[in-house]
């Protein structure tokens, strides 16, 4: 049965573009669905959920698109610098982070800022959400791996690194993560906060991301892109997506095989039909489309996502070990909306009966 979906690029010429994807068994197709001249600057960072499309640029601004309605849904002004990161949790929450070292949490129900976080003392380079909605985890330009609260907006625990990492994803059962720094994809057990293993890539890289809970996509500064086990630890099987860099990977499963999306400086985005078994053969080119422009960024919307699942955390931790103990503990159960948000610091709070203290 075909399905539809759409993907969005952002480039350096600051046009947002948009494709029409028509999937079906024997042939996919893309048709150029919209252009947007979106920013004054380069885009830098992309998201999407159920219903909105994001885009983050050096223009300091997160513009918003109703993807249902095919509108724009006005501009987020908060924050002081590049936008370096977006990420959705669900439909109900937008993470962002950017040069001014901020992160800030976004209601999507009337886009309100809930809260902003001091996050790092140099620039906000990457953050990633667990799949719980209770913990996320940033990397930053002052050499530190960062593990934050998102019930209460503070942090959990901070590691100091020797170098800057530039990339930070959990798994999707959220049980590990990676940190990328330069050509390195560092892998970290989430119960103790620390390397479990590293693996090496050629060239420095530029995007990750996990097909399931083991395997991890990775793109570099060069034309292919390669598959890691992140479990044992080695390459599984590589290929040639594309004639330049590849500067961006995302990914989504079908019934019984996964899809790799690939953008790169080429101007073109390319998406990979991968099957997941044993022993790993290159993936099949499903469909490409050719933008004319240097894309920097890359996401897929889809009109509707699987709900999602996860650990249901037992009191606010304080420490990563804390955290992975009660994250690890729980029954699976579905996140509520008021689970994951944080408190909202514009709300009066209540005073202490009789005056006290």
């Amino acid at each position: 049965m075909a399905a539809m979906l759409e993907l969005v690029a952002g480039s350096y010429e600051q046009v947002i573009f948009g494709y029409h994807v028509k999937t079906d068994e024997k042939e996919w197709t893309a048709t150029a669905d919209f252009t947007h001249h979106a920013h004054i600057a380069s885009i830098t960072a992309v998201a999407a959920s159920e219903r909105f499309v994001v885009t983050g640029s050096k223009d300091e601004t997160i513009q918003l698109y109703d993807m249902k309605k095919k509108t724009e849904h006005g501009a987020l002004l908060h924050h002081d610098g590049t936008i370096t990161c977006l990420e959705f949790y669900g439909t109900t929450h937008l993470l962002s982070g950017g040069e001014d070292g901020l992160i800030c949490v976004w209601s999507t129900k009337k886009w309100e800022c809930l809260k902003t976080i001091g996050a790092h003392k140099g620039h906000v380079t990457s953050l990633s959400v667990h799949p719980s909605g209770k913990l996320a985890l940033s990397v930053g330009t002052d050499k530190t791996l960062r593990t934050w609260n998102l019930i209460n907006g503070r942090s959990a625990f901070i590691k100091n690194l020797k170098q800057n990492a530039h990339i930070v994803r959990w798994s999707p059962d959220g049980d590990k993560y990676v940190v990328i720094v330069n050509d390195n994809v560092n892998i970290y057990d989430l119960e103790t906060a620390s390397v479990t293993g590293t693996v090496t890539n050629p060239k420095r890289i530029s995007s990750v991301t996990f097909l399931n809970n083991s395997i991890l996509v990775v793109a570099g500064d060069d034309e292919t892109v390669r598959l890691c086990d992140t479990v044992k630890q080695k390459w599984l099987c590589e290929f040639k997506a594309h004639d330049t860099r590849v500067k961006a990977v995302d990914s989504f499963n079908m019934d019984d095989y996964c899809v790799i999306v690939t953008a790169s400086n080429d101007g073109f985005i390319k998406m990979w039909r991968l099957q997941l078994k044993e022993e790993l053969e290159a993936p099949s080119l499903l469909v490409e489309v050719n933008t004319t422009a240097r894309l920097t960024c890359l996401a897929v919307w889809k009109p509707s996502s699987v709900q999602q699942t996860s650990e249901k955390t037992e009191a606010e931790a304080t420490t990563s070990e804390e955290s992975a103990q009660a994250l690890l503990r729980k029954k699976r159960v579905t996140i509520a909306t008021e689970q994951v948000v944080m408190e909202d610091e514009s709300k009066p709070k209540k005073k202490k009966k009789g005056g006290g203290k």
